[in-house]
């Protein structure tokens, strides 16, 4: 494992996906404890998507978390897909988290809704009421972080949540994925936290692992704060972490 800090983000680099969950549950583990023995509660923000699967399997797996004093968000979901679809994001958080840890209070955000704006209203609402202390995400081959899409991202957002289109780049990611069959089949927006959501968070936990995203970590790393690539953010956060493996960090010196 090799380390470097950018600003005050400590970056670590590993042989591989398994070690970089593992060291990213926990470090994630250890600030959710605090958190708890603090205020006798925590609340998080999952990001749901191939990247995550490592450390979000590991963190189910750490010891001594009080899950039931666990206040449970997720990142984003596909405008108009049921959870009922392969590829929801809501039914992700529910197969990889909840179904195994059982948090005391879970909030879906729910991309079918009949009026999308009031969703997004309810659970920026429900975002709001306290501050959020750790959010765990990756970065897109884009540079996007949740659906804050290169260009539209707005690091001073009043909105809390909002509805966005999707990048092309984002679109063509989910079928090289495997989320979906074809680029025309991928849902055109979505619902996602916005950049000050991450930015207010008490912590950020980030894991960036695979080659196809070494460009993205190189430009978020030395290209600085800039919503050309909204990844960037990670770097301007007074605590945060982000996690890299040997194939995503190539691209750095």
């Amino acid at each position: 494992m090799k380390s470097f800090s950018v600003n005050r983000t400590l970056v670590q680099v590993f042989d591989d996906k398994r070690d970089l969950g593992e060291a990213a549950a926990r470090d994630a583990a250890g600030f959710i404890r605090e958190a708890i023995g603090r205020t006798g509660a925590a609340r998080i923000i999952v990001g749901a998507g191939n990247s995550q699967l490592e450390v979000i399997a590991s963190l189910t797996r750490q010891p001594d978390i009080d899950w039931k004093a666990v206040e449970l968000f997720h990142m984003d979901e596909y405008v108009g897909l049921p959870e009922t679809h392969p590829a929801s994001l809501r039914r992700w958080v529910r197969t990889h988290v909840v179904d195994l840890v059982h948090p005391g209070t879970v909030h879906y955000l729910r991309g079918d809704a009949e009026d999308a704006d009031v969703e997004c209203l309810r659970y920026g609402a429900l975002l709001s009421e306290r501050t959020i202390d750790v959010t765990f995400f990756g970065i897109g081959e884009n540079g996007h972080i949740a659906f804050n899409e290169p260009g539209t991202a707005d690091f001073r957002d009043p909105q809390v949540v909002k509805r966005i289109t999707l990048d092309e780049r984002s679109r063509r990611q989910q079928v090289g994925e495997g989320h979906f069959p074809s680029v025309e089949t991928v849902p055109r927006e979505a619902l996602t936290i916005t950049c000050p959501v991450m930015a207010k968070s008490a912590c950020l936990i980030g894991a960036v692992p695979d080659l196809r995203k070494a460009e993205a970590v190189r430009r978020a790393i030395r290209g600085g704060l800039s919503t050309d690539c909204p990844g960037s953010l990670a770097f301007a956060h007074p605590c945060a972490r982000v996690y890299l493996d040997n194939e995503s960090a190539s691209l750095l010196d």
